[in-house]
Order: structure tokens, then sequence, then C-alpha cells
């Protein structure tokens, strides 16, 4: 007897702006792809304001997913998951902030990039990954927003490499870039 043969495995990148709608399409995303479903959670609670932010998003997981928080250490926490079907990152920026006010170097984070990138492409859940993007607008004022800027555009470039869909939230409207042909994603598609 054959074994039932199983779905490719999934990696998508999807970007946008805030409030672009780009997380909940992430978790819609995330939904389809399997009932055991991990979330990674990027953001620390510095503050009373970020602690109500990440208790009002676990509230809309509800039970959904298994919530993961990991600020750091993300690729090693991708590569240790076991038992699901599809984890969803939230957020890559946020990541790659925490990494830069943990003062490392811009090669010492290029590194922690190339390590995400060599934990996804060997995921064996499906994978889901959300980032903003910050390179639309102005140029930043301190060399430290720059730096962000810049490793934000670099993990997107190298993150982009390994991922077999790529999204865009604009507007509140998701753009599905590849597969191929471009197409509005509506809410029926997600």
């Amino acid at each position: 007897m054959s074994a039932e043969p199983t779905a490719p495995r999934r990696v998508a990148l999807v970007g946008g702006g805030v409030r672009s709608g780009k997380s909940a399409f992430a978790l819609s995303l995330g939904r389809s792809l399997g009932a055991r479903r991990a979330f990674i959670a990027t953001a620390e609670a510095f503050d009373d304001e970020m602690r109500a932010r990440i208790a009002a998003h676990i509230r809309e997981r509800g039970d959904e997913f298994a919530t993961v928080e990991e600020p750091v250490a993300l690729p090693e926490r991708i590569a240790s998951l076991s038992g699901v079907d599809v984890v969803v990152v939230d957020c890559l920026t946020l990541w790659l902030s925490n990494l830069l006010l943990r003062d490392q170097t811009e090669g010492q984070i290029l590194e922690r990039i190339e390590a995400l990138a060599a934990a996804v492409e060997s995921a064996r859940p499906h994978v889901v990954l959300v980032s903003n993007e910050v390179g639309m607008g102005v140029v930043p004022e301190s060399p430290l927003g720059r730096a962000f800027r810049d490793m934000a555009g670099r993990a997107h470039q190298r993150l982009n490499r390994s991922a077999g869909e790529l999204y865009v939230a604009m507007m509140g409207a998701i753009l599905r870039l590849r597969p191929g042909p471009v197409a509005v994603m509506d809410e029926g598609a997600r």
C-alpha cells in the first residue's frame, strides 16, 4: 500500500505597511494550510501599551494558534518546531529591530538573516512570514533608523528567494506577486 501523497510544503512572505491587512491575511493563509498551527511572535512588551497590544492579538487568535514568543532566536525556534502543520511568524521587522537593539553588528545580522533563510527552507511545516515594508518612505534621520531600514531591505531580498509565494498588502488589498500572474486576492481566496 502506498503512502498518501503530501501537498508540497509552502513558504510565503507577506509584506506591507502598518495596518495594511498583512497580518490578518497571513493568519487566514495559515488557517488554510493545516489544523496544527503555531504563531511565533517576535514582539517584546517593554511598556503597558505594547503589553495591551500583545494581549489583544493573542485574544484575536484564540485557540487556533499555539503562541510562541521568540524575539531573538527565530531561526533556532523555527528549526525546533515539531508537531505543527504551519507556522506564522509575525514579524520579521520586529525581529530585526530586536537584533539591532542588542547591538548586533551589520555582519552579525546578515548572518542571522542567512540562518533564518536556511531554517525556513528546511522547515517541515509550511511557513508564513510577515514583515513591514519600511523602504518606501523618507530616509530616517538617525544612523540606527537607516541601519534598520537597510537591514529590512536586505532581509526582504534574501527571504524573497526562499519563498515560493510572495504577497504585498496595500491599502487593505492583498496582491499576490508570486506565483504569477499578479492578482488581487479576494476574501474567498484567502
